[in-house]
C-alpha cells in the first residue's frame, strides 16, 4: 500500500506543478468573476444604478422603434437590479441603407441610451478564466480543458496521498519551513474540498461537447441537430411586408415572467415591425440551478403566446445542473460569498502547492545556493505568476480608472494594461533575487488594491463614503473587497519579509 501512495504522492506532485501555473490564473480570474455584475458597475460610474429592469425594457424598446425600425431583428439584454446596464443589439434588415454607427447600444436605469467608458469589465474576467486572450477560443478552451483534467487528477491522487488528510487539517505548524508550507497546503485543500472536486468535474463537463463529442457524433446526424435539441428556438414566421405596430415589450415581460416563476433575462424580436412579428423571452439563469432555461414564444402584434420550450430531458437537466453549479448564477449574496471564498481558498491550495515543490527541493539541492536551471525557472515563474497576476488584475482596475474616458479600443487597452503590468512582473521575477521579488510584487498589490478605494472616493462620485451612503451594497462591496484583500497581501509581505530577513536587513 505504501508503494502505491507513494505513486500517487509523485502523480500528485508532477500533475499540479506542470500546469499549476494556467491553474492558479485560471482559479483566480474565475474567482473574481463571482462578482461579475459588480465589477460591471463597478467599472462604469458614469451610469445610473436600476431599480426597475422593466423601464429599461420599455427604453430599449422605444431606442430600437427610432434607431433600427427595418431591422430584421433586435436582442436585449434585461438587466438585474446588480447589472451595471441593460444592452440592445439589431441585425439590419436586407435593405436598410448603410449606417456609420454600431449596431449595439446601451441602456441605462432610466430608459436612455447612454455613452459610457468603454469597458469589459468583470465580464473580461469571466470570459478570461476559459477563453484566455490573444489565443483562439477553441485552442483557449483546450488548454484550460486539459489543465482542469490535471486538476481533477491532482485533487484524487491528493486525497489517497494524504491518509491522515483530516487529521493535519486541524494542524498547523508555523514557523516550521516546509512543514508549515504543507500544513498551510493541507488545510486549505481539505476546507474546500468539495468545492474543489465540483467547480473542477463541472468545468470539464462545461467544455464536454468539445473535449468527447463521440457521443454528439454518435446520437445526431448534424451539430445543428443537437444544438436544436438542448437549445430549442421559437418558429419563426416568414414577413408579410405589412407593417404593424410591435406589443408592449415589457406587458410581454411581466407575463412571461409570471408564467416561468421567474425573472426573464433576454428578448429577441423576429421582424419588428411586421404583422408576423415574433418575440422569444429566455428565463434568467439567475431565476434556476440549471444553465439552460425555458423559453417562450409570442406574437409580436396582439401578444398571444404562441410556443413554449419543450421539457427538458433527464440527461439536459443534468447537465444543465452541473453547469449551473459550475457559474454559480442562481445564487444569492451568501452563497455567492461562499463561492467567492472558496475560490480564495483553491487560489491559496494551487499557490502553496507550487512553493512547496521548491520548498521540499531546497533543501535537498547539492549547492541551495547555486540551483539548477529548472529549479531556477519553477521559483522564478511561481514570483512571476502567483504574486505576479494579482497585481495585474488590479493594474486592469486601475486602467480602468486612469485611461481617458473617451479614446479609441479603450477596453482593449485596459486588457493591454493588465498583460504589460504582468510581463513586468515576470521580468521582475527573473531580475531579482527570490526573496526579495516576493517581498516587492506582494507588497506592489497591497499598496494597489489599498490605494485604489481611496483614489475613487475623490476621484468618482461612486466612492466608499458616498455608496455607504446611498446604500449601494454591492459597490460598497467591491471597494470592501478591495481593502480586505489589500490587508491580506499587504500581512502576507510582511510575513514572507520577515522569513527572508529574519535580522531585519533588507534584501
Amino acid at each position: 500500500m505504501s508503494g502505491f501512495r507513494q505513486s500517487q504522492s509523485t502523480l500528485h506532485t508532477w500533475s499540479g506543478l506542470l500546469v499549476g501555473w494556467v491553474l492558479y490564473v485560471v482559479f483566480v480570474a474565475g474567482t473574481i468573476a463571482y462578482w461579475r455584475e459588480a465589477l460591471n458597475r463597478w467599472a462604469q460610474p458614469e451610469l445610473p444604478r436600476i431599480e426597475d429592469p422593466a423601464r429599461v425594457v420599455r427604453g430599449a424598446q422605444a431606442f430600437l422603434t427610432r434607431t433600427a425600425p427595418d431591422a430584421a431583428s433586435w436582442f436585449i439584454t434585461v438587466p438585474t437590479r446588480e447589472a451595471a446596464s441593460g444592452s440592445v443589439y439589431w441585425v439590419p434588415g436586407p435593405h436598410a441603407a448603410p449606417s456609420p454607427r454600431d449596431t449595439t447600444a446601451q441602456i441605462d436605469g432610466g430608459g436612455r441610451e447612454v455613452v459610457a467608458r468603454a469597458t469589459r469589465g468583470g465580464d473580461f474576467f469571466y470570459r478570461f478564466h476559459f477563453d484566455l486572450y490573444y489565443v483562439p477560443y477553441y485552442v483557449s478552451r483546450w488548454i484550460v480543458g486539459i489543465c482542469a483534467m490535471f486538476m481533477l487528477v491532482a485533487i484524487l491522487s491528493g486525497i489517497v496521498t494524504h491518509k491522515r488528510i483530516f487529521r493535519d487539517f486541524f494542524t498547523f505548524r508555523g514557523k516550521r519551513g516546509q512543514r508549515s508550507w504543507l500544513d498551510g497546503h493541507n488545510a486549505a485543500a481539505v476546507l474546500g474540498l468539495p468545492f474543489h472536486l465540483m467547480i473542477t468535474y463541472t468545468g470539464l463537463v462545461t467544455l464536454m461537447t468539445m473535449l468527447m463529442p463521440w457521443a454528439m457524433i454518435a446520437n445526431y446526424a448534424t451539430p445543428d441537430r443537437f444544438a436544436q435539441i438542448v437549445y430549442p428556438q421559437a418558429p419563426a414566421a416568414p414577413a408579410t411586408g405589412r407593417a404593424a405596430a410591435l406589443v408592449d415589450l415589457a406587458a410581454l415581460l411581466r407575463d412571461a415572467e409570471r408564467r416561468l416563476g421567474g425573472p426573464v433575462d433576454a428578448i429577441s424580436v423576429m421582424a419588428p415591425g411586421d404583422a408576423a412579428a415574433r418575440v422569444t423571452l429566455s428565463q434568467s439563469t439567475h431565476a434556476r440551478l440549471s444553465n439552460f432555461t425555458p423559453k417562450l414564444g409570442y406574437d409580436g402584434v396582439s401578444g398571444r403566446l404562441l410556443w413554449a420550450s419543450p421539457r427538458p430531458g433527464a440527461a439536459q437537466v443534468t447537465a444543465g445542473a452541473m453547469i449551473g453549479l459550475h457559474a454559480g448564477r442562481f445564487a444569492d449574496p451568501s452563497i455567492r460569498w461562499m463561492y467567492f471564498l472558496c475560490g480564495v481558498g483553491g487560489s491559496i491550495m494551487v499557490a502553496s502547492g507550487l512553493v512547496l515543490w521548491t520548498v521540499k527541493r531546497r533543501g535537498k539541492l547539492p549547492d541551495p545556493a547555486r540551483p539548477p536551471l529548472g529549479f531556477r525557472l519553477v521559483e522564478r515563474l511561481n514570483v512571476g505568476f502567483v504574486a505576479g497576476f494579482p497585481a495585474a488584475a488590479v493594474c486592469f482596475l486601475w486602467a480602468n480608472r486612469l485611461l481617458p474616458s473617451v479614446m479609441p479600443g479603450r477596453a482593449d487597452m485596459e486588457v493591454n494594461a493588465m498583460f504589460l503590468c504582468w510581463g513586468a512582473a515576470l521580468l521582475h521575477a527573473f531580475l531579482r533575487r527570490p526573496g526579495s521579488a516576493w517581498v516587492e510584487q506582494l507588497g506592489a498589490t497591497a499598496t494597489l488594491l489599498l490605494a485604489l478605494p481611496v483614489f475613487d472616493a475623490f476621484a468618482t462620485t461612486k466612492g466608499l463614503p458616498a455608496t455607504i451612503a446611498a446604500g449601494d451594497w454591492p459597490l460598497v462591496g467591491v471597494d470592501a473587497t478591495l481593502l480586505v484583500l489589500g490587508l491580506a497581501f499587504a500581512v502576507t509581505a510582511r510575513g514572507v519579509w520577515r522569513a527572508v530577513n529574519p535580522r531585519g536587513v533588507v534584501a
